[in-house]
């Protein structure tokens, strides 16, 4: 009996062996290009090799190419990097829209299942690519939906129309730097704690920017530090943001601000929410950036209410995550 368990033990070993240890299951990058020159076609092929709750930094490379895929970054996740072989011509592209009806959806699919990409694991980054929700002007389509925390996002293009981005779990902490965000109506929306730094903000018809709806108990919502925002043509009527909830926060600091922006800046969505809605603003600039105007309800920062609003502030938790920024 004991010989025979040690010959079971001798065969099978090796074959445990061979199963834990995927051929993908190590830190090197995985290519994914659409013609065929890379390990894969697509970008979803490549998510599905990684590993779950990986403890070293994974990159994915995308080379140059449109790749019409919805994808999931599931919760199991973690420390992917995502990274284009070039910002405007790589592009991850997909066309669902709120008003799409289905067998089991007469009545449309809903707002929040119109992703491109849907980011549920923690400590992601995406690089030097677009992803674009390009459906009709229908309805809510969102390109970037996200319930991570701790989401990178550096020299990106998010193009959409209304709804592009929606930051979706509250508390969670995103990162955006250097990148080109694009939309219609409430482009920009969502709880989560999201830092904008030098971005630039394409508003494409006369609505608002931001819709956050940050809880009560969550210090900071959207912050647009040194950003650029710029209408484009026959747009005039534009304002900062509207409460999608009670105590909503929005504030823009050293940001341009165009001439269409309106006057009284903000949207109070519903009049209630003129109590509760936490909007401010600190030493903007341009011809849109007038304060004398401005809803009463909204904030000018102090000089010194501004020195506590930093990335370590904002984004400060227990597990010390930082953010390296330029300020």
């Amino acid at each position: 009996m004991k010989y025979n368990l040690i010959l079971l033990l001798l065969i099978v070993a090796p074959l445990t062996s061979t199963f834990a240890a995927g051929k993908y299951d190590n830190p090197n990058t995985l290519f994914v290009a659409r013609d065929g020159t890379g390990q894969f076609r697509t970008v979803d092929e490549a998510i599905e090799v990684c590993r779950a709750f990986m403890d070293y930094h994974k990159v994915i490379f995308v080379k140059r190419g449109t790749y019409k895929e919805k994808l999931v970054l599931p919760q199991w996740l973690q420390n992917i990097e995502i990274c284009g072989e070039d910002r405007d011509q790589t592009i991850i592209t997909y066309d669902d829209h709120a008003n799409i009806k289905t067998a089991d959806r007469p009545g449309g699919m809903g707002t929040f299942r119109t992703f491109t990409l849907k980011i549920q694991g923690n400590a992601i980054t995406l690089k030097n690519i677009t992803i674009e929700n390009n459906a009709a002007r229908l309805g809510q389509a969102v390109a970037l939906h996200t319930e991570g925390d701790r989401l990178l996002f550096v020299n990106c293009r998010f193009l959409g129309h209304q709804d592009t981005i929606y930051t979706g779990v509250a508390g969670t902490r995103l990162y955006f730097k250097d990148c080109h965000i694009e939309g219609t109506t409430d482009f920009i929306f969502g709880p989560s704690t999201a830092w904008f730094e030098r971005c630039h903000i394409l508003c494409k018809a006369n609505s608002y920017i931001t819709a956050a709806s940050t809880p009560q108990d969550v210090a900071y919502g959207y912050v647009f530090n040194n950003c650029t925002i710029e209408a484009a043509p026959g747009v005039d009527k534009v304002y900062l943001g509207r409460p999608w909830r009670d105590y909503g926060y929005t504030l823009f600091m050293h940001c341009s601000l165009p001439r269409q922006i309106r006057p009284e800046g903000w949207h109070h969505w519903q009049k209630e929410r003129e109590q509760t809605a936490r909007y401010m603003e600190y030493e903007n600039t341009g011809e849109g950036a007038a304060t004398d105007k401005r809803v009463a309800w909204s904030r000018q920062l102090t000089k010194k209410e501004a020195k506590e609003i930093t990335l370590e502030n904002v984004f400060r938790r227990e597990d010390n995550w930082k953010v390296t920024g330029d300020k």
